[in-house]
């Protein structure tokens, strides 16, 4: 009896716990952008000082992949806080590079996820890069800091390690 349950209990470390791991496609910043799509490049402050009139959120139509929505995925970034409660972040979005929506303008659309976080990710560690796990849907929508092409109800947000 005691082979039995060692053998299952084998069996279930061995196939379930790397199918855990694996149910969120970790995803690329790039693969929110359609093939053949070039996106403007990211500029400095600097760039934006001397040059007021090109401030604004780029490529406003933006495409998008299409093939995403409903997509679980897990995705790199970095935070820009909408909503918070409780000295923790509910609603943010998340970018593709530090300073985006606040030093700078906006990527496009498609380089913008706004993400809804109920549980809540504490702000202290909000100025640091993050993964987001949940799953994608490709709606627009606009909001004061930016237009966003696609939004994500997330199931977890951590530390990028």
């Amino acid at each position: 009896m005691k082979w039995l349950f060692a053998s299952m209990l084998s069996f279930c470390v061995a196939f379930a716990l790397p199918a855990y791991g694996q149910e969120f496609a970790e995803t690329e910043w790039k693969d929110l952008v359609p093939e053949g799509y070039k996106p403007p490049p990211v500029r400095s402050q600097a760039f934006y000082d001397m040059n007021p009139e090109a401030m604004g959120q780029p490529d406003m139509n933006a495409p998008v992949v299409e093939a995403l929505d409903g997509k679980k995925i897990r995705i790199p970034g970095f935070v820009v806080q909408l909503q918070a409660e409780d000295s923790k972040v509910t609603e943010f979005l998340l970018v593709p590079y530090e300073g985006a929506c606040i030093h700078v303008p906006p990527p496009p659309p498609n380089q913008v996820v706004l993400v809804r976080f109920p549980e809540g990710y504490p702000i202290r560690q909000a100025f640091n890069p993050v993964w987001v796990e949940g799953t994608i849907k490709v709606e627009r929508a606009e909001g004061d800091l930016a237009v966003v092409a696609y939004q994500m109800d997330a199931v977890n947000v951590a530390p990028y390690q």
